[in-house]
């Protein structure tokens, strides 16, 4: 049984009830049990549950955290006892849109209401996909009509949207779907890229990379739209023509373990199966480490700029220049890179490049 969770997110009036349809009929004809969390904020307000009604904004949102919470795991534990073979949940917006509507502290304090981290809050699902807010690229098709509890001016929408993409930042699979197509073509390429996460047909990988200038590691830490993570990368033993590696990735001791396959089909486009790994499973994993290739440690900056999502990786071995990379549905995407990132030249398939050759080269290093 495969069972993914996803979160459909985005600013007001970006179309996620239309996008929920599509979703439903696009992925039934792939064969998928399609269940949907319903979006609890809306239940709440719409029952008489709100921050204005609470003692508190705090206070609300720690029920609706909470509630949430609950919900999804619900729904999990329904799905684990139905007779399918591929299930997807798809939540209608997650956890961490909450952290956009609570400050610093009320946010400390739901997360200990709730006894979570934010890396476990945030990563806990398997992807994420935003959709940008009508507010933001299609102005005269924002309304706030076909939904009782929204009342966000445009203005307001669209800095509710920002944010929303701030606090998913970091997570390892985020998507934006912005307003650069018709309606239509907003709803296709939402179903294209929740296809090309799910592996359908085929679970390819299109990625991009580039050999850039060392950031300004400070500077991205101070941007709302960009988040620290670390990583450890390990290489398991695996046959000739596929790469197998365990990852661990968070940040200040709180962790998130995956294990994937890669196979390489061109330059751009791979294979790629992943899974998620409890930490005993992670740890046992570690046991069939590659003997001739060292751990690759690194500080992932991952940067949500211009509607694209962008990850910097700088090693402790380099002083001078890091990698940026990019995932892409389509191989022909266009890029656009960020301002402060300084390209000194694409090293897309270039094995020089890639990170199991830079864990064998370190490893030449020490010996």
């Amino acid at each position: 049984m495969n069972i993914s969770k996803i979160v459909i997110t985005g600013g007001p009036c970006a179309g996620k009830t239309t996008g929920m349809s599509w979703i439903q009929n696009a992925f039934v004809r792939r064969g998928y049990v399609v269940l949907f969390v319903p979006e609890t904020a809306t239940e709440l307000i719409n029952g008489g549950i709100a921050p204005w009604t609470c003692g508190s904004n705090g206070e609300f949102q720690k029920c609706l955290v909470k509630l949430q919470l609950d919900k999804e795991k619900a729904f999990e534990t329904a799905a684990k006892t139905m007779d399918a073979e591929k299930i997807l949940i798809v939540c209608d917006r997650g956890a961490m849109d909450n952290k956009a509507y609570m400050n610093d502290e009320e946010f400390r304090a739901v997360m200990d209401y709730v006894d979570k981290n934010e890396v476990e809050l945030r990563d806990g699902y398997d992807a994420v996909f935003h959709m940008v807010t009508a507010a933001k690229g299609a102005e005269e098709f924002y309304t706030t009509a076909n939904n009782e509890a929204r009342t966000e001016t445009p203005q307001e929408a669209a800095e509710i949207d920002d944010k929303l993409i701030a606090v998913w930042t970091g997570h390892p699979h985020l998507r934006i779907i912005d307003n650069s197509f018709d309606f239509e073509g907003k709803m296709k390429k939402l179903i294209s890229e929740i296809a090309s996460f799910l592996g359908e047909p085929e679970p390819f990988e299109v990625e991009r990379k580039f050999l850039i200038d060392y950031p300004d590691t400070e500077g991205l830490q101070k941007l709302p739209n960009c988040e620290k993570v670390n990583i450890i990368q390990t290489y398991l033993q695996s046959k000739d023509d596929e790469e197998m590696r365990v990852r661990q990735r968070g940040v200040d001791g709180n962790y998130i373990y995956y294990e994937t396959i890669k196979k390489p089909v061109s330059d751009r486009k791979r294979i790629e199966v992943e899974r998620r790994l409890t930490k005993d499973e992670y740890l046992e994993k570690l046991m069939e480490a590659d003997p001739m290739s060292k751990p690759i440690r690194k500080d992932r900056y991952c940067l949500s700029e211009g509607n694209q999502y962008f990850e910097i990786d700088v090693y402790p071995f380099w002083d001078d220049k890091a990698i940026l990379e990019i995932e892409l549905c389509d191989p022909e995407e266009e890029i656009h890179i960020p301002e402060m990132v300084n390209v000194i030249k694409e090293v897309t398939g270039d094995e020089k490049y890639k990170n199991a050759s830079l864990a064998k080269r370190e490893l030449k290093k020490e010996n």
